[in-house]
């Protein structure tokens, strides 16, 4: 009986521990930092006969390795680590893996939805990682974009930022926020500042694909793909729970900013939660004292009893008014009930004060200035979204897949006043969007990966106009901005595949077919416009696709070719916006429009030698046939009409024109030592339009632009000095639509407008205090130039001094 019961009791602990090992095939490779997932990790044995990479979520499942095996985890971000498979069960199945001083991420998500290697993408992608916007200190997201050195910044007022990449901007560019597309129905070809609705404090990773990306985003993305990674909540790997959190204070002396911030992390083996809070408060921006004196801001107005008075202003480096204030907040929660299958739940909300557009009160007039008012209501953003990801190692028709259910709400609206009129002009615009995306990725083969996947968009639209008396407080009806219960939808299948017969050779392809409908009714509007239509729709279907290979004969070269095809779809921004274009015209709907496609390529090549020199160039061409741009227009024949009581030009939004751009890029590192380095980046940028048959240079063709960072780093200081520069535009240069703004540019010696050059002398230091603090100064434009960035409406900041002081748990 007791040899029995001996037995029964080994053979029940054997099948324990069997048992045990069986589940505990799948580990987590996690930083040692950070305590976050590491995806990208090579695992191999000693003979390199079993090798295996860690999933998005720092996963992956070691069957392949016996239980005493060593087995060996790499990538070069992070210090080489080897540990036993018996040691990785016995702490808990997790890896800690140590980063190296310098962390470049080199794993990128947005090229096809799913981590891929960076060097196995035939198309530029840039990154930005946390590091780097804790050091960079941006005020808002398109203050990060604009530190690549990549993509060019456009501001009518501080409360904005529109991104130009590679001769795009606006509706040609897409923005997403962790896999969900921002751009929404009533996106405009004019300068847009959704991009400072994300909150730079709150993001994770940032990739940006410089050039199309439709045909896995689908409509608008022509000139790039800006695809933000917000924090993500981190489980505990431990029996523990895992607290984790950062506060920040900063301020900026140019402007007076005050920013508070912080986030808080909190997790349990199979949940977590995430809260990040920021708020912002901006005074009016001063600019600098060594430029053109035509960016002075001489005089602005203030009501005071009733009347309008323009005063001088008694410091003209002010510009008055530009101030405002930002909340950003941003709650997620992860539940992972098994090692293959997770879920995220986001929250996100941004608003901002009213705030000036600083450029339209710039605008002259007999009286001294045109308008009394100009401001933007508050830039509102909700979003609400679910994620489901599970891998599956049975399933024929995947092996991850991910679902994304979003809302998102947008609110807007615009508020005009004319100098020494008591009538307020007021559009107000309410967007709903909700999108689903089904995305999926299959390993053919160990040489051929499929990705796929549909996607649907539905938006609405709410528009409401009217006119404010201000001396009587009485209200009227007006023309909206946008045909009040618009609706745009959009549904599209793709699918991309990626062939590596070898580590020197890629090749991947894709084809993406998307269908869009866009309905109007103009019956609201016919009170006032008396349009020859009621209603408008479009229905139209795109296929677009690409090719490109990577050819790595060699550790010191490769050589990136690809070619694509983009487009987007008429909006409703497109085919019914009513809206004072620029001075004296009105763009009124046009209900005959087609989408516009974009034809390129692009030759890269990159060089490396040793780790030591690396030399990263690019070089693009586009074709932009049946360009959406705006003409002038005719209303039942009539090319001008009264609109906001001004005699206005009529103009629509045309299939009307076609551009050619091309450019080059070089992109330069030095490594001297492991303490010393140099890093450039330069873009030279052309392109002309069709204008009526004949040619004429692109409003979005920003001029050569660039910028050199000498850093230096020992353990705990980090000093970066850099140069920012940019080549002029001559008035011959200038797109004609800029020659009715004159106002904003400086004047040539024959009296024309023109945009300078400028360069910047700027310095930063970050010193880690210990292992909870740290320091980051930046003594920005020392030299206190003046000087406007092309296109821009506002003058950039003076001799900036920003302080921020970091607390992390």
């Amino acid at each position: 009986m007791l040899l029995k019961l001996k037995y029964n009791f080994l053979v029940t602990l054997i099948l324990v521990l069997f048992l045990q090992t069986i589940s505990a095939q799948t580990i987590t490779v996690v930083e040692k930092t950070s305590n976050e997932p590491v995806p990208g990790i090579a695992l191999y044995n000693l003979k390199k006969t079993k090798s295996l990479v860690t999933d998005i979520n720092g996963k992956v499942a070691v069957d392949i390795f016996d239980i005493n095996e060593v087995i060996f985890f790499q990538n070069f971000l992070y210090e080489k680590l080897q540990i036993r498979k018996s040691e990785i069960i016995e702490n808990n199945n997790i890896v800690y893996i140590i980063p190296k001083v310098e962390n470049l991420n080199q794993i990128v998500i947005s090229a096809t939805k799913f981590e891929q290697e960076r060097s196995d993408i035939p198309q530029t992608i840039v990154s930005i990682g946390a590091e780097e916007v804790a050091l960079v200190n941006p005020q808002t997201s398109a203050d990060l974009l604009e530190n690549t050195g990549n993509i060019f910044i456009q501001k009518s007022q501080m409360g904005g930022g529109s991104p130009m990449i590679r001769g795009f901007s606006t509706n040609r560019l897409l923005i997403t926020v962790d896999g969900v597309r921002m751009n929404n129905a009533i996106f405009r070809g004019g300068n847009v500042q959704n991009v400072i609705s994300i909150d730079p404090l709150s993001i994770k990773n940032t990739e940006v694909t410089l050039g199309a990306g439709s045909v896995v985003y689908g409509s608008d993305a022509i000139g790039g793909v800006m695809s933000f990674y917000t924090k993500k909540p981190q489980l505990s790997y431990k029996d523990e729970t895992y607290i984790n959190g950062n506060a920040l204070i900063r301020f900026a002396s140019a402007n007076d900013e005050k920013t508070g911030h912080f986030d808080f992390n909190l997790g349990y083996k199979k949940w977590a939660f995430l809260t990040n809070v920021s708020y912002t408060i901006f005074d009016d921006l001063r600019m600098g004292s060594r430029g053109p004196n035509e960016y002075l801001r001489n005089q602005y107005v203030v009501r005071e009893n009733g009347e309008d008075l323009l005063i001088n202003n008694s410091d003209p480096q002010i510009q008055i008014p530009t101030g405002y204030n930002q909340i950003n907040l941003m709650q997620k929660v992860r539940y992972e009930p098994s090692d293959n299958l997770n879920f995220d739940f986001g929250l996100y909300f941004t608003t901002t004060s009213d705030y000036p557009r600083y450029d339209r009160l710039l605008r002259p007039s007999e009286d001294g200035l045109y308008s009394a008012e100009w401001d933007y209501g508050p830039q509102q953003w909700f979003m609400t979204n679910f994620q489901l990801t599970k891998t599956s190692s049975s399933s024929n028709l995947y092996d991850k897949i991910q679902t994304t259910l979003a809302y998102q709400n947008f609110k807007e609206s615009r508020k005009v006043r004319d100098f020494q009129s008591s009538l307020r002009e007021i559009r107000e615009e309410d967007v709903d969007v909700i999108s689903f995306n089904l995305d999926l990725e299959k390993s053919l083969s160990s040489k051929t990966s499929l990705y796929y996947g549909l996607e649907y968009l539905f938006n609405t639209i709410g528009s409401i106009g009217k006119e404010d008396n201000i001396d009587t407080n009485t209200s009227v009806n007006n023309v909206t901005r946008y045909p009040n219960g618009s609706t745009w939808q959009s549904i599209a299948s793709y699918a991309s595949l990626k062939y590596k017969p070898n580590r020197k050779f890629v090749f991947q392809t894709g084809l993406r077919f998307n269908h869009v409908i866009a309905k109007a009714d103009y019956t609201e509007n016919n009170e006032f416009l008396n349009l020859p239509f009621n209603d408008a729709e479009v229905n139209t279907g795109a296929l677009t696709g690409t090719a490109g290979i990577t050819w790595s004969p060699s550790n010191l070269i490769q050589w990136k070719l690809n070619a694509s095809t983009a487009f987007r779809a008429p909006n409703i921004d497109d085919i019914g916006k009513v809206f004072d274009s620029e001075p004296g015209s009105v763009v009124v709907p046009n209900n005959d429009l087609k989408a516009e496609y974009a034809y390129g390529g692009e030759l890269g090549l990159k060089l490396n030698i040793e780790d030591k020199v690396i030399l990263d160039l690019a070089t693009y061409y586009t074709f932009l046939d049946n360009a959406l741009i705006r003409r002038d227009f005719d209303i039942n024949g009539e090319t001008e009409i009264i609109y906001d009581g001004e005699s206005s030009n009529v103009q629509a939004i045309q299939n009307a024109s076609k551009a050619w751009i091309y450019g080059f890029e070089a992109g330069l590192e030095v490594n001297f030592s492991e303490t010393l380095k140099l890093r450039s980046q330069y873009n030279v940028i052309g392109g002309t339009e069709d204008n009526e048959g004949i040619e004429v240079p692109v409003r979005h063709v920003a001029p050569n632009f660039g910028r050199t960072h000498l850093i230096w780093k020992n353990n705990k200081l980090l000093l970066d000095g850099f140069l920012v520069y940019n080549g002029a535009l001559s008035f011959d240069q200038l797109a004609p639509s800029e020659y009715s703004k004159a106002y904003l540019y400086a004047v040539d010696e024959n009296g024309n407008p023109y945009s300078p050059s400028w360069h910047t002398i700027n310095l930063r230091a970050q010193y880690q205090w210990n292992k909870n603090i740290s320091i980051t100064a930046s003594l920005e434009n020392i030299t206190d130039q003046r000087y406007r960035p092309y296109s821009s409406g506002i003058t950039a900041p003076g001799r900036n001094l920003i302080l921020a002081l970091r607390y992390m748990l």
